[in-house]
């Protein structure tokens, strides 16, 4: 299941080999405030206590059938219930692009696709190696950059490259399916979350509908696709409105997120599904897109459940990390 990366540099690149960077600058958006400060390490504990998980709403509209929903809306959310969980950590915020670049190089892993199209493992160390006539085909048709490249200097085309990778830095990698997901963070140290610990961590104890709520606010989330970001997701942080009552940022829109269970009926439910069983992994969180109001607040719902097969990868997937409270 992997892909040697350098091959991928190597096709692009005639051979070099690449060595990674970093870098700060964001743009601001809207209603967005991009951190300035940013710990890869940086987890929040949940304490150990009852939470209010899963919901009783019941379809009265006829939305499922309107909307051609793959599912009935609600029935796998029930029943709204108490559970109880022990203590354990989570991470802050959804892991960036430039923390899973550094699990790519250490273990040589699989690319995410996005990846071999933006050009973001083409470093200035590598790029610097280019001939200039490589170098503004790069910028142009890889890199995409919005300027007459035919008249830059070489130093002129690597300063804005390199302005236009660390764009990407602090972007939520997406394109991994549950395996990538489950590997980086072992890799880290950490394991993918559980559903209950990913609803607890989005609702604090009373179940709030939204991560920072109960009403919809517009404009608190990264949902509904109608962004001003270039790639559609935002830096990690941008939506401090939105935080969940713990303070863990993005549980609604932005990316979706894979969790560890497998898509299951909850203790209680008897309403059966073809979909229920060990095929399909749960997501949870809403993505960037999204089709009309209501749809768009619907899937950002905390107690929302959505699945895909773990082989699966698109660009508004991604994933967080949890880890036990070590006694």
């Amino acid at each position: 299941m992997r892909q040697n990366c350098i091959l991928i540099v190597i096709t692009l690149m005639a051979g070099l080999i690449p060595v990674l960077s970093y870098g700060t600058e964001q743009p601001v958006v809207g209603n967005a405030t991009v951190i300035d400060l940013f710990n890869e390490d940086e987890m929040v504990m949940i304490p150990a206590g009852t939470f209010v998980m899963g919901s009783d709403e019941v379809d009265t509209s006829g939305k499922s059938e309107e909307f051609g929903f793959n599912k009935p809306l609600y029935e796998d959310e029930h029943p709204r219930r108490i559970e109880n969980l022990d203590a354990y950590m989570i991470d802050k915020y959804e892991v960036t692009n430039q923390q899973y670049k550094d699990f790519v190089i250490d273990r040589n892993y699989w690319i995410p696709e996005q990846w071999k199209q933006n050009g973001y493992l083409l470093t200035h160390d590598i790029l610097g190696i280019a001939d200039l006539a490589t170098l503004r085909r790069l910028a142009s048709d890889t890199f995409r950059l919005d300027m007459d490249t035919r008249v830059m200097t070489q130093q002129q085309l690597l300063d804005a490259i390199d302005r236009k990778n660390q764009s990407l830095d602090k972007l939520p990698v997406t394109g991994v399916s549950w395996h990538d997901a489950q590997a980086y963070c072992a890799w880290r140290g950490k394991r993918l979350p559980t559903e209950a610990e990913w609803e607890k961590a989005a609702r604090g104890r009373s179940g709030f509908e939204y991560p920072w709520g109960n009403e919809w606010h517009e404009g608190w989330s990264n949902s509904g696709g109608d962004s001003d970001w270039e790639y559609g997701v935002a830096p990690v942080g941008s939506y401090p409105q939105g935080r969940s009552p713990y303070g863990v940022y993005d549980m609604a829109g932005n990316v979706m997120e894979w969790v560890s269970d497998w898509y299951q009926a909850y203790p209680g439910n008897t309403i059966t599904s073809d979909d229920y069983g060990e095929k399909y992994k749960v997501i949870r969180g809403g993505g960037w897109g999204g089709v009309g109001h209501y749809t768009i607040s619907h899937f950002s719902r905390s107690p929302y459940r959505f699945y895909m097969k773990p082989e699966s990868r698109f660009n508004d997937l991604g994933f967080r990390c949890a880890a036990d409270v070590m006694d």
